[in-house]
């Protein structure tokens, strides 16, 4: 439901099947059914659900584009039939082709038939993928301006400072995430695969992992000031379980624009984790007052490049150490 100070919203943990389309529709429909009974106006699966995630790194271009489609083809136009049928906005993610080109790609549709795509700004899964170049925020039937930024859009912390100025107050942020295998040394390390095999004979020792720190203590450390420094709500959604040779840590919640958790599970297993949100919370915030504060003569260094970008791909894989002096060039 949505009143003057309060808007329901839902976000899920499942576990997508590889190339499975027709069976995490599925899945999508009846999730989004239970939220919508529950109160939920929008309801916010994970990055690349309808399709599977991980195992695209290994396959070829070719399989790619048998697997991809336009937005306005099949999948995103059955999610926005969900949708409309229930009544509720609906977010999940596909991959695209347009063109030449093919995007990790995330449709919100909207129950008075608006859908809106997030092109992946930062797409590094597959050298076929193409990283995605403007921001998508928009204003939504409930008088609530709204953003998304897939996965590694939100680590890097302009992006969802960008998202923020063109006026959003709540961020939806599907990812696929936990138990990778980061290259740095106190960075997220891979979760045993026999934990998830086990889950059912040791659901403890698996519930400890995908809450420690390759999970939700990774998390702790910089999703929730994504939150308060721009006095946003964050609605974080994740896969869950076995993705190819890694394990997704689940860890769905919600943010306020203090960064605090409005709510969230614990469990290593689907989930869908339901909040209001207390919209009588951002006039005040902190973070919304930090934005009133800026100085933007003194940004520029942001926009100078320092002659070590590197594309999305190349800088997560990387291993070799990052040059100490970063400096941009004048």
């Amino acid at each position: 439901m949505t009143t003057e100070s309060g808007f329901r919203a839902s976000v899920v943990q499942f576990e997508a099947v590889p190339l499975g389309k027709e069976r995490n529709l599925a899945t999508v429909r009846s999730l989004a059914r239970s939220a919508a009974e529950n109160g939920s106006r929008l309801v916010v699966f994970p990055e690349m659900c309808l399709l599977g995630y991980w195992h695209l790194t290994k396959r070829s271009e070719a399989e790619l584009w048998e697997h991809a489609e336009p937005a306005d083809g099949p999948l995103v136009s059955a999610l926005a039939r969900i949708s409309r049928e229930l009544g509720i906005g609906v977010g999940a993610g596909f991959l695209e082709s347009s063109g030449s080109r093919l995007f990790n790609s995330y449709a919100v549709c909207l129950p008075d038939g608006g859908v809106h795509i997030h092109r992946k700004l930062h797409a590094f899964e597959h050298p076929a993928i193409s990283s995605g170049d403007s921001f998508t925020v928009f204003d939504t039937p409930w008088n609530i301006r709204m953003g998304i930024l897939i996965c590694w859009d939100n680590n890097l912390v302009e992006n969802v400072r960008a998202v923020a100025l063109h006026g959003a107050t709540v961020l939806i942020a599907p990812h696929q995430t936990g138990g990778t295998n980061s290259r740095s040394p106190y960075g997220m390390k891979p979760i045993p695969t026999e934990l998830w095999t086990n889950r059912h004979r040791d659901p403890q020792a698996l519930q400890q992992a995908v809450n420690g720190p390759s999970g939700r203590e990774w998390l702790m450390r910089w999703l929730p000031s994504r939150a308060h420094d721009n006095g946003l709500f964050v609605l974080f959604s994740n896969g869950i379980g076995q993705d190819d040779d890694e394990i997704r840590t689940g860890n769905a919640m919600i943010l306020d624009p203090y960064g605090r958790i409005v709510a969230e599970t614990d469990v290593a297993d689907e989930a869908t984790v339901t909040a209001e949100l207390d919209l009588s919370l951002l006039p005040l915030a902190t973070g919304r007052r930090w934005l009133l504060g800026r100085r933007p003569e003194l940004y520029g260094i942001l926009t100078r490049p320092t002659g070590l970008e590197r594309d999305a791909r190349a800088a997560r894989h990387s291993s070799d150490p990052v040059p100490l002096d970063v400096r941009a060039k004048d």
